[in-house]
């Protein structure tokens, strides 16, 4: 059996409707790179390019030193960007959550061993 052109021609494009109507429409926003961080944090990027925001007492951890001292072995000191760090997002906020939740100084001196390794293959 063959259906007529004009009728499936018409039922195509009751299809389309069909699906149009079905479809949500999201509209993701843009990131804004150049984005200022909240009052007492400093923003950093991962190498996958996810953004994070840290309270600056961060600074003073060595795992975050760490951090810091292996992008700029890799990236160089940014002149006019984001800082990016050498590790993926999941790497980082596992660490970050460590460090938030003052887990003991030898499980952080082992991460720190696992983020050098991880710079020097």
């Amino acid at each position: 059996m063959m259906i007529n052109p004009k009728k499936l021609i018409k039922m195509a494009r009751k299809w389309q409707r069909v699906a149009s109507i079905g479809r949500k429409r999201i509209s993701v926003p843009k990131v804004d790179t150049s984005a200022v961080a909240d009052k007492g944090h400093f923003v950093v990027y991962t190498s996958d390019g996810r953004r994070f925001a840290f309270p600056i007492s961060y600074l003073s951890n060595h795992i975050f030193q760490e951090f810091l001292r292996m992008s700029e072995e890799e990236f160089g000191l940014p002149s006019n960007g984001p800082i990016t760090l050498p590790c993926d997002s999941i790497f980082l906020e596992y660490a970050m959550s460590l460090i938030r939740h003052c887990v003991d100084n030898h499980l952080l001196e082992t991460l720190l061993i696992l983020v050098i390794a991880q710079s020097n293959p």
